[in-house]
């Protein structure tokens, strides 16, 4: 037999380890690259909100100086207004006034043109309607001696200083709108704005300063927040001081963060916005967040994504704990600080995108992720040279010496001279191939010497498989014949049974009445004709003549039945030799067969037995096609299950032996009949040891039937199975032939 040599490995030793290498290595730096993200990004988190809460409080302490400012200047300003009042008296006050304004076309009072300049002296303006008294001059008069002298210095600071009076007259000093006074409608809705508004005693009854909303002034055409703290004199509202903050200029201030990508918005609790970097002051009315819309010409943010944003940055704000300065907003990637801008009441958020933080952190990871590979790569370069000069072309060689010596070519050259692994592996390959050489050597001279003593063994195990045929032969006659004798002893029963009727059915014939009837016709000789027709005895012998001519017919039709029947049973005693004669022979030739009428032939051959053991029998038998088998093997599987089932049906009471016959096709190739009883039953351990050759149950069995009945079925291509649910719960016995139509042969 030729040796078979290895093929060539498709890929290399060193190619498939660099893989694996790499694979593993390149899932640790993944793995690695998203720990190092998670770490970045919590970490940049935490120190991004603190830093965050630190910048909002920072701000908010910075952004509120304007505001608490005010209140000192006008605390200022009140003082030295209140001062100018005591000392200004009546005869100044309306000389100065009629120095210092005139009454216009209009209706109202304001400047004289001559001597006013806008960018260095106050403003004034008396509405249309208003009359204007003593007092009211004296006021006005003392307003602008206040302003012209004090104003400019806080100008540095805000945008103007003024001073409404509620009857309807102003003082405003704003050096940028130097001709507001002159350009306010003769009837100027100021009533109407939360700077006066708040100013009055029944809205601010503390008498502080306060905030008003963002609103559009319509005379100098800008969006701004007024300060106004009240002035009273003696529990009477005469004037109130104000400056504005000019809402572009605040935007401004406030509209970005020192964090990078953040964003700051002011705005009320009411929902009124004062501050938002998307903020378009191009309207006449505030932008109200709770309405999350506006009426009118209004204020617009840019789209209903970043409405709904600024709502529900309203809503965390508004709906925080009191001393909770940073919020999550997940709906929205953000987090939120915010805080209270002292003197004005209103809310100061920092926005800070989840973006910011998580931008970093990937480009950390990305930065870990392609210094990782590059590394790897690096790696892999410089192992797959170290593997492929040290250890790939080393195994090559060996591979090459395997291959050579597989041929019978033990001339192989290693490199022994190296001191590792590899350098002892070649040695020991060396002494390997030396000692396979030795020993090839050695087995090519034992086996000439084989071949001799094979030879030798060869024709003694001839003759010992000789006399081993002979032996099995004779096994295989004994168990044929032990068999036929099972099978013969079967229908001997029933012939013995037919036989047995057939003498009682003799031996009860009237032969006797017929010999006493023939001695009293024969004495009756002579009137015979008289005795048949007078006398009391001679008038009975016809009608018993004809009585016992059809007792006779009928006895004598019943013992013809039963002498058909031993007739059957004998013709299958010899088909039953004939079938076993042909074990040793050629199978017999299949033939057309009925199942039906096979299992009604077994029936019948078991029927005495049946009878006698007062079996009742129930048939559910489906249609079935004709099939092609040995009708001689099926009926002899039939009569062994039907008599074993009727012994096994002595253990039950006589009333209630039933034996069970169905007959269906599961499937178009297939034939199954069932033999089930409700007798002793079987133990689940002997299911498998029943169709053993010789294994029995019954003191008077021999263990032949089932073993026989289940060679039968397996020759013609079908099973024998059994099946019981355990002792004393019955027994069905399961034979499947395959169903081959006569036509398909």
């Amino acid at each position: 037999m030729p040796t078979s040599i290895p093929s060539r490995p498709r890929a290399s030793l060193a190619r498939a380890t660099l893989l694996r290498m790499g694979i593993r290595i390149a899932v640790v730096i993944a793995l690695g690259t998203l720990f190092s993200y998670l770490h970045l990004f919590n970490t940049l988190r935490d120190q991004s909100l603190v830093q965050l809460e630190r910048s909002v409080v920072e701000r908010g302490q910075r952004e509120e100086s304007i505001f608490v400012l005010a209140d000192g200047h006008h605390a200022f300003l009140r003082k030295v207004l209140l001062e100018r009042l005591q000392s200004l008296s009546q005869e100044e006050a309306d000389s100065r006034f009629e120095h210092l304004t005139a009454r216009l076309p209009d209706g109202t009072i304001r400047n004289r043109p001559e001597r006013f300049d806008g960018t260095k002296l106050p403003g004034i303006v008396v509405l249309r309607g208003v009359s204007v008294d003593g007092d009211l001059r004296k006021r006005i008069v003392a307003a602008y001696d206040v302003l012209a002298q004090h104003g400019p210095a806080l100008l540095t600071r805000v945008t103007d200083s003024y001073l409404t009076l509620p009857e309807g007259a102003f003082v405003v000093l704003w050096p940028e709108r130097p001709t507001w006074c002159q350009d306010a409608e003769p009837d100027y809705p100021f009533a109407i704005y939360d700077y006066f508004t708040n100013s009055l005693p029944q809205n601010n009854p503390q008498r502080r300063t306060a905030w008003s909303g963002a609103f559009w002034d319509t005379v100098s055409k800008v969006w701004m927040v007024t300060a106004s703290t009240p002035v009273d004199v003696e529990g009477r509202h005469v004037a109130t001081i104000s400056h504005d903050v000019l809402l572009d200029e605040l935007m401004a201030r406030t509209a970005r963060g020192h964090l990078p990508g953040a964003y700051n918005v002011i705005f009320r609790d009411d929902g009124q916005l004062i501050t938002h970097p998307e903020l378009k002051l191009d309207g006449t009315v505030a932008y109200n967040i709770r309405d999350a819309s506006v009426s009118g010409d209004s204020t617009q943010l840019g789209s209903p994504e970043q409405r709904a944003h600024l709502r529900h940055i309203f809503e965390r704000v508004v709906g925080r704990a009191p001393e909770q300065r940073v919020l999550a907003l997940p709906e929205h990637g953000a987090y939120l600080a915010t805080t209270r801008l002292g003197g004005t009441g209103w809310n100061f958020v920092t926005v800070l995108p989840e973006r910011e933080i998580t931008a970093p952190a990937l480009d950390a990871a990305r930065y870990v992720l392609v210094f990782g590979l590059a590394s790897l790569v690096l790696e892999l370069a410089i192992m797959f040279w170290v593997l492929r000069e040290q250890i790939s072309r080393p195994l090559l060689a060996f591979t090459h010496a395997t291959d050579r010596i597989a041929t019978g070519n033990f001339q192989v050259e290693l490199d022994t001279r190296r001191e590792d692994e590899l350098g002892q592996l070649a040695q020991s390959f060396r002494l390997m191939a030396d000692e396979v050489q030795r020993r090839e050597e050695a087995l090519r001279q034992a086996n000439e010497g084989l071949e001799q003593r094979v030879d030798e063994r060869t024709r003694e195990l001839k003759d010992v498989h000789r006399q081993l045929v002979q032996v099995a032969r004779q096994a295989g006659r004994a168990e044929v014949a032990t068999s036929v004798l099972h099978n013969v002893g079967n229908v001997l029963n029933s012939v013995h049974t037919s036989a047995m009727l057939a003498k009682e059915r003799l031996v009860g014939l009237q032969v006797d009445d017929v010999g006493q009837l023939a001695t009293l016709l024969e004495e009756r000789r002579g009137d015979l004709a008289t005795f048949l027709t007078e006398d009391a005895r001679g008038r009975h012998v016809m009608p018993f003549l004809s009585g016992l001519g059809q007792h006779l017919r009928k006895e004598t039709h019943e013992a013809v039945s039963l002498l058909d029947e031993v007739n059957r049973y004998t013709e299958h005693i010899g088909t039953i030799v004939k079938l076993q004669q042909n074990y040793t022979r050629a199978p017999r030739l299949n033939e057309p067969a009925h199942l039906a009428e096979l299992l009604e032939d077994a029936l019948r051959i078991n029927s005495a037995g049946l009878t006698r053991h007062e079996v009742k029998v129930e048939r559910h038998l489906s249609p079935v096609p004709q099939v092609l088998t040995d009708k001689h093997k099926v009926l002899m599987i039939l009569v062994n299950l039907i008599s074993n089932s009727k012994y096994a049906l002595d253990a039950a009471p006589a009333e209630q032996r039933c034996l069970t016959l169905r007959m269906e096709a599961p499937a178009a190739d297939r034939v199954r009949i069932e033999v089930s009883d409700n007798g002793m039953g079987i133990e689940p351990e002997l299911l498998t040891r029943i169709f053993q050759h010789g294994f029995t149950t019954r003191e008077e069995g021999h263990g032949f039937g089932l073993h026989s009945s289940a060679l039968a079925a397996q020759e013609l291509g079908g099973t024998l199975t059994a099946h019981s649910e355990g002792p004393g719960r019955g027994a069905t016995f399961i034979l499947e032939l395959p169903c081959t139509p006569p036509e398909a042969a």
